[in-house]
This record gives C-alpha cells, sequence and structure tokens, in this order.
C-alpha cells in the first residue's frame, strides 16, 4: 500500500486560488485570469515540438493566502474555448498527484516547477477491512446524493471499483473546505484518503441530520402557528356569518374578550391571570364546557372595580352631624366613626395612605339586643364618610363557600359574599356591613365564622384571596361593620379581630326622641297621612314606651306607634275623626287596647309579686337586652314535704350552684340574721324562677335567691321598688357580675327606683347615661347583710306566720 515516486517531470503551474482539484476531477477553467492564461499557453508551446497529439501538460497546485500547496496535480488540457458565459476558458482533466520540487525555467510567461508523479499501490486481492470501508462510503454517498435529488450520480458512484479514484470523488463535494481537500491531496495512500473521506462525509451527514431536524422543528412550529391563524380567521368568519343570519351584528366587540382585558383598568397579576384565561377561551371550542366557566370568570374580573375608590369626606363635624341627625343616643359607636375619621384625615394630610401595602381600614363589631339601630347604623357610616354601602346578611349560613366562593370547577360556581359585595358596591373602599354575625352556623360544608378570619383581619385582608377568583384582593381599605345580638355566640377567635362596640338600648327620653324625630315622619308616610294631620305628643310617646313596649330597642314601639295611626286613619275613612288629630296618652287605651306591662310601683300592693314573703326583684341580661326577674322561694310542709332543695324555671348549672351557695350562706349564718334557720334541715326548699320556658344562666342572681330566701325565713316583705343584681360567695360577699347598665335601663322600663350592685361594678355606672341615674337610688354593697337591710322592710307578721 505505499506510493512512490518517480518519473521527473517538468510543468507549468497554474494556481487555483482557495479551490483544489483531485486526480479523476474534470474542471472548466477561466482563461481571463493571467496566471490560468500563461500556465495553459505555455504548455500549449511546450507540445507542439513534440507532435504525435501530446495533450498540453499543466500542473494544478492550490494556493492559499499566496502559499503553494507541497502536492500538485497532472492536469491535461482538454479543450480550449468558450465557457458557458461567453469568456475564453479551458476544460481541465486531473490525472495524478505530483510531488512539487524546484523551480526551472521554461517557453512562456509562467512558473516551471520540476515534479515527480506519485505512484500507488492497492494490495490485491483487498483485505476485508477494506472492501467495509468501500461500501460504508458508497453508502455514505448515495445517502447524501439521494437528500439532494442528484440521483444520476449513484450510479456513476457505484461503479467505482478503485479506491484511489473512490477517495478522489470526494473533491466534487461542495461541503468540504479547502483545507479539507487540500489534506485529502497530500493523502498519498488511498486507503487512508479513502478513511479520510469517509469521515468527513459522516460527520457532514451527521451535521446535515441535526440541522435538518431543527428545520423541521422550526418548519412544524411555524406551520401550526400558520395553520392556527388561518383557522382562527376562518372560525370567526363562520361565526360573523351566524351572528348575521341570527340578527346579532353587534356582538363583536363584546365577545372579544382579549380587547375587554387589554382595555381594562386591571393590576398587572390580575391581567396576567386574565390573559391566560383569554388564551384558554381562545384554545377552547364554543360546544366545551371549560369555555362558558371561563367567560363567566372573565366576566367576574372585569366587572370587579379593581382600581375605583370614593374618596372619603374628611369633614369631622359634618360627619358627627349626620350621625347624631340619624341616630339618637350610641354614642360609643359615633366616638369610634368620628376618631376612625379624624386618624384617617391626619394620615392623609402627612402623606401615610397607604403602609406596606395595607390601608387603614377598620372592623367593628356592633353588638347588641334588637332594634337598637345596629344595622342602620351602618349605613349612616357609610353616609358620614362618603362611601358606599352594600348590606351582607349572614344569618343562617352554613357554607364555608359562601364566604370564600366555590372552586370554579363546580357547576354553578360563583364568587363569595364578599367579592360579590364588593362588586355590588363598585368601589374598592366601601362599608361592608356583616349582619347577624352570631348567627353563623356549621356543618359538613365547613365552617363560615372560620372563613371570616382571614376576611376580618387586617393584617392578612390586604391579600384575600377568593376560591373563585383566584387573584389577590385587596380588602385593607374596606371599612367592616359587625352586627351580633350575642357575644357569647361569637367565635373567640373571630371575635379578637374586631373592636367590640356594645349598644346597650335605649332610654325612655332616648326612645321619645327617637320616636318623634324617625318614626313618627316615617309611619305616617306609610299610613298616606301628611305630616301635621295626625300629632303625637310626648305624653303618648312616653305612655307607649313605658306601658306599651318593654325593650331595649324601638321596634315594638314603631309598630305600635304604626297601629296607632292605621287606627286613626281608618277612623277618619269612616267619618269617626277629622283631621288633624293630636293623640294624648288619654287616648290610648281607646285606640289601641291596654298597656301591656304596667310597672310594678303602679299596681295595687295587694297585687304585686312581692306581696308576700320569699319573691325578691332581680335584674338579668338577655338576647333582647336588661330584664327584670323575679325569685319566688317556699318551704314544703315538714309532715308531706322532703327535706333538701328543689329548682325549678330551666336554669343553669352556674344559678344552681348560686342557689346552692346562698341555702349554705344561710344556714351558716341564719343565728346572725336572727332567722329560724331550723326550719331548712327538716323541709324542703323550692326556689322558683316564673317564666320557666325561659332557660336561665349565670352567677348574678345569687344575692336575689339569699334575699327571697331570707325574706321567706323572716316573714318580711322585699321592698317593691327595689331590685337587685350580684354574686353572692359563702362568706356572704357580693361579688361583680356583668351587664350593669343593660339591667340599670331595664329597672328603670319596669318603674324600679332603687337598685342594689356590687361595690366593685362601681366604675361601670359611668356608662349608664345620667338621665337614668338621676332617676335611680343606686347602692353598691360589698356584703350580702348590707342588702338584706336594704331591701327587707319591717316584719309585719310573728315569723313563725310567715314561715
Amino acid at each position: 500500500m505505499a506510493a512512490d515516486s518517480k518519473a521527473n517531470l517538468t510543468l507549468p503551474v497554474l494556481p487555483l486560488d482557495d479551490e483544489v482539484v483531485l486526480p479523476g476531477m474534470v474542471v472548466p477553467l477561466d482563461l481571463s485570469d493571467t496566471d490560468v492564461r500563461a500556465a495553459v499557453e505555455a504548455a500549449q508551446a511546450a507540445a507542439r515540438p513534440s507532435g504525435g497529439g501530446n495533450k498540453p501538460k499543466v500542473l494544478l497546485v492550490p494556493r492559499v493566502d499566496g502559499t503553494y500547496a507541497a502536492t500538485g496535480v497532472l492536469g491535461t488540457v482538454e479543450q480550449v474555448g468558450r465557457l458557458s458565459d461567453g469568456d475564453p476558458g479551458a476544460l481541465i482533466r486531473g490525472v495524478g498527484r505530483v510531488r512539487i520540487g524546484a523551480g526551472t525555467t521554461g517557453p512562456g510567461a509562467a512558473l516551471w516547477v520540476e515534479g515527480a508523479v506519485v505512484e500507488e499501490t492497492v494490495p490485491d486481492p483487498l483485505p476485508g477491512s477494506v472492501t467495509e470501508l468501500v461500501k460504508e462510503y458508497k453508502a455514505l454517498a448515495t445517502d447524501w446524493l439521494k437528500k439532494r435529488g442528484a440521483w444520476q450520480v449513484v450510479d456513476r458512484v457505484q461503479q467505482i471499483d478503485g479506491i484511489s479514484q473512490l477517495a478522489d470523488n470526494a473533491g466534487y463535494s461542495p461541503f468540504l473546505t479547502t483545507a479539507q481537500k487540500i489534506e485529502l491531496l497530500e493523502t498519498s495512500d488511498p486507503i487512508a484518503r479513502l478513511k479520510l473521506a469517509t469521515e468527513q462525509l459522516r460527520d457532514h451527514l451527521a451535521e446535515q441530520d441535526v440541522a435538518e431536524a431543527i428545520a423541521k422543528d422550526v418548519q412544524e412550529g411555524v406551520d401550526k402557528q400558520q395553520r392556527e391563524f388561518l383557522l382562527r380567521r376562518q372560525l370567526d368568519a363562520v361565526r360573523k356569518e351566524l351572528r348575521e343570519l341570527n340578527g346579532q351584528e353587534g356582538e363583536d366587540e363584546s365577545d372579544d374578550y382579549r380587547a375587554r382585558v387589554e382595555a381594562a383598568d386591571l393590576p398587572e397579576k390580575v391581567r396576567e391571570a386574565a390573559l391566560k384565561e383569554v388564551e384558554k377561551l381562545e384554545r377552547a371550542s364554543d360546544q366545551s364546557p371549560e369555555g362558558s366557566w371561563i367567560r363567566t370568570w372573565l366576566d367576574t374580573v372585569l366587572e370587579l372595580p379593581w382600581n375605583e375608590r370614593t374618596e372619603d369626606a374628611y369633614d369631622i363635624q359634618g360627619a358627627k352631624a349626620v350621625l347624631d341627625a340619624e341616630h339618637a343616643g350610641l354614642q360609643d359607636v359615633k366616638e369610634r366613626i368620628t376618631e376612625y375619621l379624624a386618624v384617617r384625615k391626619r394620615r392623609a394630610d402627612r402623606g401615610l395612605g397607604v403602609v406596606g401595602g395595607r390601608r387603614g381600614g377598620a372592623v367593628l363589631a356592633l353588638v347588641g339586643p334588637p332594634g337598637v339601630g345596629k344595622t342602620s347604623l351602618g349605613e349612616s357610616v357609610a353616609h358620614a364618610m362618603g362611601r358606599k354601602f352594600v348590606r351582607v346578611a349572614l344569618g343562617g349560613v352554613r357554607d364555608e363557600a359562601e364566604i370564600r366562593g366555590h372552586r370554579r370547577t363546580y357547576v354553578g360556581a360563583l364568587p363569595g359574599r364578599i367579592v360579590r359585595a364588593i362588586k355590588e358596591a363598585g368601589s374598592m373602599n366601601p362599608v361592608v356591613l356583616l349582619d347577624e354575625i352570631d348567627k353563623v352556623g356549621s356543618d359538613f360544608r365547613g365552617d363560615p365564622a372560620a372563613a371570616l378570619l382571614e376576611v376580618l383581619d387586617p393584617a392578612q385582608n390586604h391579600t384575600f384571596r377568593d376560591h373563585y377568583l383566584e387573584v389577590e384582593l385587596d380588602l385593607s381599605d374596606v371599612v367592616f361593620l359587625a352586627t351580633a345580638n350575642v357575644l357569647e355566640a361569637i367565635p373567640e377567635a373571630l371575635l379578637d379581630r374586631m373592636e367590640l362596640v356594645r349598644l346597650d338600648g335605649y332610654t325612655e327620653d332616648e326612645k321619645i326622641v327617637i320616636a318623634r324625630d324617625h318614626l313618627v315622619p316615617r309611619q305616617l308616610e306609610r299610613a298616606g297621612l301628611e305630616p301635621g294631620e295626625v300629632t303625637l305628643d310626648d305624653s303618648a310617646l312616653r305612655k307607649l314606651a313605658g306601658e306599651y313596649t318593654r325593650e331595649a330597642g324601638v321596634r315594638n314601639l314603631e309598630r305600635a306607634i304604626a297601629r296607632l295611626l292605621r287606627k286613626v286613619a281608618a277612623q277618619h275613612e269612616l267619618g269617626d275623626h277629622e283631621l288633624p288629630f293630636t293623640i294624648t296618652h288619654e287616648e290610648l287605651r281607646g285606640l289601641i287596647g291596654r298597656p301591656h306591662h304596667v310597672p310594678e310601683s303602679a299596681q295595687d300592693p295587694a297585687e304585686r309579686r312581692t306581696a308576700v314573703p320569699g319573691v325578691a326583684t332581680g335584674l338579668a341580661v338577655t338576647g333582647a337586652g336588661g330584664d327584670v326577674l323575679f325569685v319566688e322561694a317556699s318551704l314544703a310542709d315538714p309532715e308531706t314535704g322532703a327535706a333538701g332543695l328543689t329548682l325549678t324555671g330551666q336554669l343553669g348549672d352556674v344559678m344552681k350552684e348560686s342557689a346552692q351557695i346562698a341555702l349554705s350562706f344561710l344556714r351558716s349564718h341564719g343565728a346572725e340574721l336572727e332567722l329560724p334557720v331550723a326550719d331548712l334541715k327538716d323541709r324542703g326548699v323550692h326556689i322558683h324562677f316564673p317564666a320557666g320556658a325561659v332557660p336561665k344562666d349565670g352567677p348574678s342572681a345569687g344575692v336575689t335567691m339569699t334575699t327571697s330566701l331570707a325574706s321567706l325565713l323572716s316573714g318580711r316583705l322585699v321592698r317593691t321598688d327595689v331590685a337587685m343584681t350580684g354574686e353572692v360567695s359563702l362568706t356572704g360577699r357580693v361579688l361583680p357580675i356583668g351587664g350593669v347598665k343593660q339591667k340599670l335601663l331595664a329597672a328603670h322600663r319596669a318603674g324600679i327606683t332603687t337598685v342594689v350592685i356590687p361595690k366593685r361594678n362601681e366604675a361601670d355606672l359611668d356608662d349608664v347615661p345620667a338621665e337614668i341615674l338621676d332617676k335611680l337610688e343606686v347602692h353598691p354593697v360589698t356584703d350580702v347583710r348590707q342588702v338584706l337591710e336594704i331591701a327587707l322592710s319591717p316584719a309585719d307578721v310573728p315569723v313563725a306566720a310567715a314561715a
């Protein structure tokens, strides 16, 4: 397989700039090039003297950057003439390799050199590895030619038998660089040259496969986009035709959700989420249920007032005037709203509107009995602040999704009530009234009160997430007002997130003002009467509030006024009354019947409950406000009754324990109090709380039960005008209780003039209106003996007869 050199030749050099010709190749050369023409002419001049039909010979040498290669190719000039473009040219065939030697002289202007022809030897027969190499090269060459569509060349390549010729055939490959072709030219061993050509062809095919795969992927992507674009255009055209067919030409713009989202003033994250849903909608078919879900979601998002806010009215005096004009009394909540507005105004004046992404919202819990104006107060707060008002009724809500919304995968899914309230208000800072928050229930569908924890937490609600929207909603600027009747029914964690404001009910004077300024004008309008046609004087209103209705609020008072006005309107239509007409307290009985709540002090002494020993008047707090509570005690006949303590009236455990404590105190201190306690050992004691259908519990009836038993044993009556409240201990200490304000208001409504309270509750008297304290004689006490001195009247009958 060695190649040796012999047969020295002297040839003109035909330089090839950045080109390489291998043996076996036939190439046309342009004779307009000076070097090419000089070499061809010199070869022709040298061939003429020899005659015999010898063709002119030249030495084809690659020249790169002015440097000649060490090996050239012996070429014969086959033909001289015109090229296809009309320029003069010569057709030259490569014959064999020539190693270039020293330069010499010759005819013409060409460069002449001496060279030795490289003889190539190939083993015969060929080894198996060489045969496999030949097959591989032909296969690779055929594959490449087929990809280029050069089918006519495939057969020619397959017919080449010589190893050297097969390797030199790579010179036609356009993908080889000049350096690669020079490497092939200078490799004199045919087998090594074929290996090199095979590697070059294999590498090129591998690169071509990668390039084709990339091009295919790119083309497929482009084709998909073009196809999707075309299909969407066709779909738009079909939809347009269908709309025109159904007479719905005006729906184009409303259906274009992308344009609506881009035109809407949305926060950045909300816009991104909406555009993602628009892309899903564009991919979904009209028959897909997902399309309707996405449209509903997009409609909800686009209807929310993401950047709409009302400017707060920072007229503090004006806001206070609005609250005073719309609600009498309720000083605590009015002061709290005024403080809130004043702080907001100062923060706004100093540029402290938003801190840490949160604004200065408020969460207030208005707790009080029914009818005191908790719900209407929310509307007045919104009016005073210049904000929108929305009421959310929570009574009976048991599903957690009512607050946080349903997942969109559910059929008929909707956002929660909080999001719907924001949407209804049309601004991001309304006053939202969460009505009857203590009536929220829980069952297997979750606990709505727990879902309210995030809504009502000022530290969390600036990033509130509704399950339906799944985007952050800022509730930090919303003023939440929650109303409740019973404080104990609100979960402790929820109550901890709200600021508690108690509304304990109205005094009688406040009820008269409310009735005169608000209730009577409203009911006159509802009864179809003009202002001034019917007048209720203050005496009639006072009697209505004191004897016809006994409540913390004013609902029953408004019903009584409505009934009065209906009576007057009906009698006027029947001709019994002429208008205008004035209603005084003397005419109430004739119009609406007798009073329902006559104070004990106004009854005949013989008909009062405390007309017999063993009955005392206590004070209690119920869901409807404060109320009076009577305690009755009796001793069983020693021959027929069983010894022990009997309690009736639906009493709770705490109240039962209070009765045991009262009895134990009297047994241990009876001699000191001059009571015949010996009867307590052999005779049964029965304590009863009337209104047995109403459950009762709490420790504040302790002094009342003690007084009732002491009255029973001593035979001394309990004063009719005295009511009491307080927890009693085994040593006779009077301990503090709650609800002092509500209890004193109830005592005033019931006609009580003297009230006994624990000494440690004396500070709570500051919350009681001054006009009520002026009409009550309040005795703060520390010991039950003081209670007995105040409450028990001198005995009129002997102790034995009373017992």
